[in-house]
């Protein structure tokens, strides 16, 4: 699923997502759990401010985020 997100870019230049966006809903992310890095794409495992986890994933040619992963809060 293809989505919106607004990240804050650290001082190495890594952009971390800060919110997201699914349809008209923004999400703010409460933790970043874990990082993959990869030359051509990155994965971050978030808690939103819903409390939910979810993984979002970051094509670096394509410039492109998208939710691989969503899991509801208990």
């Amino acid at each position: 699923m293809k989505i919106r997100v607004e990240c804050y870019a650290g001082y190495r230049g890594e952009e971390t997502p800060r919110a997201f966006w699914l349809g008209d809903n923004r999400l703010e992310v409460k933790e970043v759990f874990d990082r993959w890095l990869a030359p051509d794409h990155r994965y971050f495992k978030v808690q939103a401010d819903d409390n939910g986890i979810y993984i979002l994933r970051y094509e670096v040619q394509a410039d492109d985020w998208e939710l691989t992963l969503f899991q509801a809060s208990h």
